[in-house]
């Protein structure tokens, strides 16, 4: 099992390239059941909580602090998110990011802009 050393821009896994988010269906559920992908976020969330489970029953749309992701998860999520995705979260985002759909949306929102030559 790969880990966080805790220390930004650290990693001691393996660096698999992620080429943006794949939405999975609106249901929240994991890709599998139907043939679908699982989303970037859903996957970094497996690999944070170790179990497919947790990826599978939370929707969308869910607090994922309310749905048991302690504040230290959710630190570890977004340290993933920007050392996976290549995108840079301030604390300000932090504050706006409570669900998987608003990861994905921010996420896919900062990829669009690097690649139109925005942000």
């Amino acid at each position: 099992m790969t880990k966080l050393t805790g220390r930004p821009g650290e990693w001691d896994g393996p660096q698999p390239p992620l080429d943006g988010v794949t939405v999975v269906d609106r249901g929240g559920r994991h890709a599998g059941a139907k043939g679908e992908t699982m989303s970037t976020i859903r996957e970094l969330l497996v690999e944070l909580t170790g179990t497919v489970e947790y990826a599978d029953r939370i929707g969308d749309d869910a607090d994922l602090a309310a749905s048991g992701i302690d504040s230290g998860d959710l630190v570890r999520l977004v340290l993933l998110v920007e050392q996976r995705l290549g995108v840079e979260i301030t604390a300000e985002d932090m504050e706006e990011l409570r669900t998987i759909g608003d990861y994905e949306r921010f996420v896919a929102g900062r990829t669009a802009a690097r690649t139109s030559g925005g942000v």
